[in-house]
């Protein structure tokens, strides 16, 4: 039988992921024995505590074991962590060690949401792909750099690392790991019960964009801020170029602090404006497509999937509460 480590991380952090996890787990074990088949993983909560308060101690986790006493594991679960990230990487180095060992020695990992803070702090997501909640996904850049962050990606898989989107999106990555564990049938099993969605990849249409603002140049703020300044307006890169010395020169800064090119950063402006326009109006596509500075349907709605996922009138359908309702 294979173990399992469920980490209760110190801090205020998020107990639905732990609960979360143990149960599928829990109950992927169940239906195996059911099946009169042998249970895949021996599951237990560990930390470096023997107890972790949430929620202002509304709730108390009592892990079965400090991870001291967890010489070898197969599979470690790291769940979402509190928002004030350095101080989690902080009070939390004792486990990050252990992490850092664990892989090492074989054990493959798994991070929920931003437990990735925890996986990056051990170095074990340098030169890899990973994913995270698109609302912390620019400050992980920012500590660190290495990561190939994919933030459209709801899973990630590669060399042994797991990482998910955010929320309760990792309900698709522990079914990801019952079907990659146990099997298909077992994880058909377990969305059932728990009625999951199966196999969703993107979390593409869950992202508000509000632009990156952690950097530190003025320049491309102030560009930044025209670009929003004006969705409606089909924007000269010329014109912004402007802003510094010659279009590459300009570039190449706004790259550097945002991650986009100053097309893509501008796209990500329009339909941002277009995702409100059909979340809050009964406007029509076309109607929505020329408020936001596009004049050609099909180059609008090929953007709009790219960032979004989604078709322009999918995602008006979705979430455009009065159509939904018929």
């Amino acid at each position: 039988m294979k173990h399992l480590t469920i980490l209760v991380p110190n801090g205020e952090n998020n107990l639905s992921s732990i609960v979360g996890a143990y149960k599928i787990f829990t109950r992927a074990n169940a239906y195996r024995k059911e099946l009169g088949k042998k249970q895949v993983f021996e599951i237990e909560l560990a930390g470096i505590s023997n107890e972790v308060d949430f929620y202002g101690g509304l709730f108390t986790a009592r892990p079965h074991k400090h991870i001291s006493a967890i010489g070898k594991t197969d599979l470690v679960i790291i769940p979402s962590l509190n928002h004030n990230y350095h101080q989690a990487i902080k009070t939390n180095s004792e486990l990050i060690d252990w992490l850092g060992k664990q892989y090492r020695n074989g054990a493959c990992v798994a991070s929920i949401c931003t437990g990735a803070y925890l996986l990056a702090a051990a170095g074990l997501l340098d030169g890899k792909s990973c994913s995270t909640h698109w609302s912390a996904a620019d400050q992980l850049k920012q500590l660190y750099p290495k990561i190939s962050l994919q933030t459209d990606q709801l899973i990630t898989d590669e060399q042994g690392i797991y990482t998910n989107g955010g929320a309760y999106s990792f309900l698709n990555l522990i079914l990801y790991l019952v079907e990659k564990y146990y099997d298909r049938d077992t994880a058909i099993f377990c969305a059932k019960v728990f009625q999951i969605e199966m196999d969703r990849h993107s979390q593409s249409a869950f992202i508000i964009f509000k632009g990156q603002r952690t950097h530190t140049d003025e320049l491309v703020k102030k560009a930044q801020a025209y670009i929003e300044s004006m969705p409606e307006e089909k924007i000269s890169m010329e014109d912004l170029a402007s802003f510094a010395i010659g279009r590459r020169n300009f570039d190449r800064r706004f790259i550097k602090a945002t991650g986009n090119t100053p097309l893509a950063y501008a796209q990500r402006v329009k339909i941002e404006a277009a995702k409100k326009a059909f979340e809050t109006s009964r406007k029509g596509v076309n109607e929505v497509m020329y408020e936001v500075g596009y004049a050609d349907l099909k180059a609008f709605r090929e953007v709009f999937r790219k960032i979004t996922g989604l078709s322009p009138l999918e995602y008006r359908t979705r979430y455009n509460k009065d159509l939904a309702m018929g």
